[in-house]
C-alpha cells in the first residue's frame, strides 16, 4: 500500500476545507477556481497543494506555528513539508520585518481579512523576497471558532 503524502492526510484534507470555506467567508469568492459544492476533499487538497499561488496557514497559539504550506510556498521558502510545518510562522520573515508582519496579522484578525498586504520574507538560506497583494484571512473551524490565519499570494520577486 502506498504511503499518503503529508498534504493528503485526512487531517490536512479537513484543514483545506477550513481554508477554502474561510476564504469564501472572508472575501465572498473562492480561493480555487475549482472550489465548488460537491468537490471531494481529496481533490481540493491536491489542487490547493499544486496551485501556482503560494498558500500558507498558521494556528492561533501564542507563537503561531505553520500548519499548512503548499508546494509553491515550500519552493519559495526552500523547505520541505517536514521543515515548514510546525515552524513558528514568524520565522518566514527576517527579524527586521517581524514587527510589521505582526501588525498586519493583527489588523487582518481585527477585520477577519485584508487583501492588499505586501512585505518582505526570507527563505531558509537568508535570501529575501518581496510579496505583493497577499490576502490574509481568519480561519474558522466547524464550530465557528477562530483557529488560525491563512495567506495566499501570486506576486513575488527576489530582492
Amino acid at each position: 500500500m502506498a504511503e499518503t503524502s503529508p498534504w493528503q492526510t485526512l487531517e490536512i484534507q479537513g484543514l483545506v476545507t477550513i481554508l477554502l470555506l474561510s476564504h469564501r467567508r472572508a472575501f465572498d469568492s473562492p480561493l480555487l477556481a475549482s472550489d465548488r459544492q460537491g468537490t471531494s476533499r481529496r481533490l481540493s487538497a491536491q489542487e490547493l497543494f499544486n496551485s501556482s499561488m503560494a498558500v500558507l496557514a498558521h494556528d492561533n497559539t501564542g507563537d503561531p506555528a505553520l500548519i499548512y504550506a503548499n508546494a509553491t510556498a515550500l519552493k519559495l521558502w526552500k523547505r520541505t513539508w517536514l521543515q515548514m510545518i510546525g515552524m513558528p510562522s514568524r520565522l518566514t520573515a527576517a527579524q527586521s520585518e517581524r514587527r510589521e508582519r505582526a501588525a498586519s496579522l493583527k489588523q487582518a484578525l481585527a477585520h477577519d481579512a485584508i487583501h492588499t498586504y505586501s512585505g518582505i520574507r526570507i527563505d531558509r538560506h537568508g535570501r529575501q523576497f518581496m510579496i505583493r497583494n497577499a490576502r490574509i484571512w481568519t480561519l474558522w473551524d466547524e464550530e465557528g471558532r477562530r483557529c488560525g490565519q491563512a495567506a495566499a499570494f501570486s506576486s513575488w520577486w527576489w530582492l
